[in-house]
């Protein structure tokens, strides 16, 4: 069927999110096997390219996602803060798993509106996204099935034992981070071997860990001059004062990050925006924390994607063919920005997508 192969880049790129949570490895695997597949079979560059970048930012909005589990820590301190503020000495709490709870609905929504467009694309220009040429060696029926069993069952069961865990409230998240990491690499052993694999991966672990503790002590350096300058006095008092009450406080700060993201990274954004806009937000009558923290990372999502700083354009960049230049991306991403804007008021508009699910599961 026409755009059949971007509707299967699609649902690929969303059990990599799922398992990864990383938005570059998402990246690079898409750009390396997909990207060539879907120029060799006559997709326009644009729409390829800006299927695959906009597909390997779904993991910074399905669970395990990192931006959720550092957006989780500092809203969960913000709404802490807030309460105390109000004279609750005996605060509810908001943590990671609620997040990862509540970004479930919302990505798979993200995912629905990329299937539209993609198929809306296909009806309307046909030669955008054309057809496979049918080949008679593909297995088909029975074999089809039993082939996707045999690929598909390890990385499902170790993305159903990592969220599982979670959400079943039988570990935290820190916890189940482990097992995720010693499946995957009992994973990577089996299909590539144990030589030349561990030290590579110690390497990057230590290079991202170091990178996101850097991030965090810059922030809070800036955060405790910042308060003590009365800067989150006066931060508080501006949104306060904005027309709209909340409502008009929140799409101040939802436009701030969004035009952030143009010049400062997601994580930089959690450790310096949040603690100083989070507790006056959520002091504010009406306010729900874990929509509040979706709102955030569907808004940071965008991040990725738009220039000049993006990550996932010069991720895509530079292992996509020679083929696909850099104006084939910027221009193939736009649609799909618009697109988690779309998803943004959506959001705004049903909240329960954010907040029905950890209600169910936890209560709040």
């Amino acid at each position: 069927m026409r755009g059949g192969l971007g509707i299967s880049v699609i649902v690929v790129g969303t059990l990599l999110a799922a398992a990864k949570g990383v938005v570059g490895a998402t990246t690079v695997t898409m750009g390396l096997i997909a990207l060539p597949a879907m120029l060799r079979f006559g997709y326009d560059p644009r729409l390829a390219a800006g299927t695959v970048a906009a597909t390997a930012t779904l993991a910074q909005i399905f669970p395990p996602a990192t931006v959720l589990v550092l957006l989780g820590d500092q809203l969960g301190n913000a709404y802490q803060a807030a309460q105390l503020s109000k004279g609750v000495f005996a605060p509810r709490s908001v943590n990671v798993s609620d997040l990862f709870a509540g970004a479930l609905l919302p990505g798979f929504a993200l995912v629905a509106l990329y299937l539209i467009y993609v198929t809306a694309v296909a009806i309307l220009r046909p030669k955008a996204a054309p057809p496979i040429p049918p080949d008679g060696d593909a297995p088909r029926g029975l074999a089809l099935a039993q082939r996707l069993i045999a690929v598909l069952i390890a990385p499902v069961a170790l993305i159903l034992a990592v969220l599982g865990s979670i959400l079943g409230g039988v570990a935290t998240p820190t916890e189940a981070a482990s097992i995720g990491a010693v499946g995957a690499l009992l994973l990577a052993i089996r299909k590539a071997g144990l030589k030349g694999l561990i030290v590579p991966v110690i390497e990057k672990t230590t290079q991202i860990t170091s990178m996101i503790f850097l991030i965090l002590i810059g922030a809070t350096m800036f955060s405790l001059v910042f308060r003590a300058l009365g800067g989150d006095v006066m931060v508080n008092n501006a949104l306060t004062n904005l027309p709209g009450g909340a409502d008009g406080a929140i799409l101040v700060v939802m436009l701030a990050m969004f035009l952030l993201g143009f010049v400062m990274d997601a994580f930089e954004i959690i450790f310096v925006v949040v603690p100083i806009v989070g507790p006056a937000l959520l002091t504010m009558p009406g306010v729900d924390p874990v929509w509040l923290g979706i709102m955030m990372a569907m808004n940071l999502q965008t991040s990725y994607m738009h220039p000049p700083l993006g990550p996932t354009l010069f991720y895509l960049r530079g292992v996509a063919p020679p083929e696909i230049t850099t104006r084939h991306i910027y221009v193939g991403i736009i649609p799909f920005v618009l697109i988690q804007l779309l998803a943004l008021v959506v959001l705004w508009f049903a909240p329960g997508l954010a907040t029905h699910l950890p209600h169910a599961l936890y209560g709040r």
